[in-house]
């Protein structure tokens, strides 16, 4: 049985990017990815946190830190070519999970926070995609934009690429008070289905992630709020909030063998919220 759960859910001998792991649920994220067998590259602000990769490590995983600003454009653009030209590593996986928050009445919401947020939650997870699957297409016997040579990506050791990015709730609604995060998370739905549509057929499966109501640093103003916070708990069918350790198995799935047939979809981590 043990040898059948690891061929389908395995990740030893992957490498998997990610970013926003530095706690919450991109922390766990990278951590169930290393206990699964990748090894990890963890892209951070700054290389003086090192909490995650401490954790990974003393797991018995392998884990290493890039410096990228997700604000910076400038900086993302350099992230995929550094990586992979000149650490020399190839990518199997790559989750885009970090993000911002930004919370302002609508009619009050400035564009200083609303351009931070795009760029953060919409603008870099275009770019990384785009790149880091431009760089999954080459690796593995292909060329961007052409298909895919016999014996290419499906019959390559390393099997399919996959790309993971997280999505929200907010992908569906439109929330309160988070104009800029509704608009970037509806976005990043389109950018899955787009370019699952360019590259399914090509050996690398792009998806998301939509977490509902998740105990974490973002939702303390939510947590906080006595009113609203009962709400919305009264509205989850699971009876609880969420917490990172519930996204293990969905992050796993994804970046793994047991979901190579799966491409362009969401899969909602919500406690039964949208079923409500």
């Amino acid at each position: 049985m043990s040898s059948y759960i690891d061929e389908l859910f395995g990740l030893k001998g992957k490498t998997a990017l990610i970013t926003g792991a530095t706690r919450g649920i991109g922390a766990r994220m990278a951590l169930a990815l290393s206990k699964a067998g990748a090894d990890i590259i963890l892209v951070q602000r700054n290389d003086t946190n090192t909490t995650t990769k401490d954790t990974i490590v003393s797991a018995g995983g392998k884990a290493d830190i890039v410096v990228c600003d997700l604000s910076s454009s400038e900086d993302v653009a350099k992230l995929i070519p550094h990586v992979t030209k000149d650490l020399g590593r190839t990518l199997d996986i790559v989750v885009n999970c970090g993000g911002i928050q930004r919370r302002h009445p609508v009619e009050n919401f400035p564009e200083n926070d609303w351009n931070e947020v795009l760029q953060v939650n919409l603008n870099t997870v275009f770019t990384i995609t785009r790149d880091a699957g431009r760089h999954m297409l080459e690796s593995r016997g292909g060329v961007a934009g052409e298909p895919v040579p016999e014996g290419g990506a499906f019959g390559n050791p390393r099997g399919l690429g996959k790309i993971i990015n997280v999505s929200s709730l907010v992908a569906y609604q439109g929330g309160l008070n988070v104009v800029a995060y509704a608009a970037a998370k509806h976005g990043v739905q389109g950018i899955v289905k787009s370019f699952s549509n360019g590259w399914a057929s090509k050996g690398v499966n792009v998806n998301a992630i939509a977490p509902g109501y998740i105990a974490t640093d973002m939702n303390e103003a939510l947590i906080a709020d006595p009113v609203r916070s009962r709400q919305i708990l009264e509205r989850i069918p699971a009876g609880r909030w969420g917490t990172p350790t519930d996204f293990e198995g969905a992050i796993v799935y994804l970046a793994s063998k047991a979901s190579d047939y799966v491409s362009g979809e969401c899969l909602v981590v919500d406690g039964g919220w949208m079923g409500r």
